[in-house]
């Protein structure tokens, strides 16, 4: 009797621990974007993209995002933000994290991924927003021509404003290109979720 006692107690306890870690590892970070054509809500891959989900909210809760543009805006590929302010000055960030790419997640319309140079794990805190599903950004080999693009997150409100900027007039602005001629500011980056 006193060993079914002790059996029941534990299966108790590790399916109330386990029921407790299942509830955990379905939440999902959620931040919204304050800009200056709208609210854009981000709900951010915390299981399969952990480094670079980690990554984005630590710039979200240092409020580095406050005050950067969207500073390359292509219609029917993508809007890329999080690393100039509006004189254009491209604002000192936290070392480069490890290329997540290869974790599934793909570059579908409404995603947000992590932006690079050529090296593949050079991303820090500019991202983008895929405008369709660009399957050419995605990993297909750990070389340094099939990396592919960590996707980190998805927009689940607000890609209304997202088409938005893809309406604006761009240009040239010193060597960058497809600029938005009126700033598209990221005025606050918080945490709702």
């Amino acid at each position: 009797m006193r060993a079914i006692l002790v059996y029941l107690m534990l299966f108790l306890f590790s399916t109330l621990s386990f029921a407790t870690e299942n509830k955990m590892s379905n939440t999902h970070s959620k931040v919204k974007l304050s800009t200056s054509l709208g609210d854009v809500v981000i709900q951010l891959e915390d299981e399969k993209a952990p480094v670079s989900a980690a990554n984005f909210l630590a710039y979200v809760k240092q409020g580095f995002y406050s005050g950067t543009i969207f500073h390359r805006v292509i219609p029917g590929f993508m809007a890329q933000g999080g690393g100039f302010d509006s004189s254009f000055k491209q604002k000192e960030t936290n070392a480069p994290i490890k290329n997540e790419a290869d974790n599934g997640l793909k570059n579908k319309r409404g995603t947000l991924a992590m932006a690079r140079t050529n090296d593949p794990h050079s991303a820090t805190a500019q991202f983008f927003i895929n405008y369709k599903d660009n399957s050419f950004l995605d990993h297909t080999s750990p070389s340094p021509s099939g990396w592919g693009y960590a996707v980190f997150g998805e927009v689940v409100e607000g890609m209304d404003v997202v088409d938005a900027m893809a309406k604006q007039a761009t240009g040239n602005r010193g060597p960058h290109q497809d600029v938005p001629k009126t700033d598209i500011v990221i005025d606050k980056a918080e945490v709702i979720e």
